[in-house]
């Protein structure tokens, strides 16, 4: 018995077809609590404010280390 391959049909050949199957698998989603994304959005705003501080005491030392090396070589 031979197999027949399924035909391929262009994504744009129906956008009724189109649609119906974003409709499907949207359906399908499993999509987060409110409690989740709201946990989930605290712990990114969190996460964003520490990276921030972090990187600004970073830029502090270094350009308090980069004056410091050209005061104390007098080149200003």
């Amino acid at each position: 018995m031979a197999v027949v391959p399924a035909k391929k049909s262009s994504p744009f050949s129906s956008p009724l077809k189109f649609l119906a199957d974003v409709r499907a698998e949207a359906a399908r989603v499993s999509w987060p609590s409110r409690q989740e994304t709201l946990r989930l959005t605290a712990f990114v705003f969190v996460m964003a404010v520490t990276t921030a501080i972090f990187f600004f005491f970073v830029d502090w030392v270094i350009g308090l280390a980069v004056r410091t090396l050209f005061t104390s070589s007098g080149l200003h």
